[in-house]
């Protein structure tokens, strides 16, 4: 059983240039190591369709009331930040940052893990690269990442 913090939240950052930026390349202090987690997609796809954005956006929400309280009943929410490059500069389109609570949590933890693998080494690696000016090079390291799309497409709800 895990117990889980109901007021905490637990992010999946699919983004492995999103996560380098926000880590300092696995080097700021108390992120030091860098996981590659992976989810089932069923479990991936659940959060998506029981998300809320992480903020009020008037073309999606009723009012700030209704975006509160569709919040609170949430177990997943979804924030969309800039995408990164490879020197971790800002790209005009956003990654999906996915937080998890409650529910979400325990089963990402009891349901939905596939595997967990260390990536710290390879984060430096690329950085290494990158402070090298050796474009080709950190790209051939950097993982494949491909677009996700959900079936039946993006809930509105999640669509900032």
């Amino acid at each position: 059983m895990i117990e889980v913090c109901e007021r905490c939240l637990t992010w999946i950052k699919p983004s492995f240039l999103w996560m380098m930026y926000r880590s300092g390349w696995s080097r700021k202090e108390g992120q030091e190591r860098g996981l590659a987690v992976e989810i089932s997609r069923a479990g991936f796809d659940w959060a998506l369709g029981h998300a809320c954005l992480s903020a009020y956006h008037p073309d999606v929400h009723a009012g700030r009331d209704a975006w509160r309280e569709a919040l609170r009943g949430a177990p997943a929410r979804v924030q969309w930040d800039p995408e990164r490059d490879w020197r971790l500069r800002p790209l005009p389109w956003r990654a999906l940052q996915l937080g998890l609570s409650g529910e979400a949590v325990r089963r990402y933890a009891e349901e939905w893990l596939v595997s967990v693998v260390d990536v710290t080494g390879l984060a430096h690696a690329v950085q290494e690269r990158v402070r090298a000016g050796d474009e080709a090079g950190a790209r051939e390291l950097l993982p494949e990442e491909r677009v996700y799309v959900p079936e039946g497409g993006l809930p509105a709800s999640v669509v900032g």
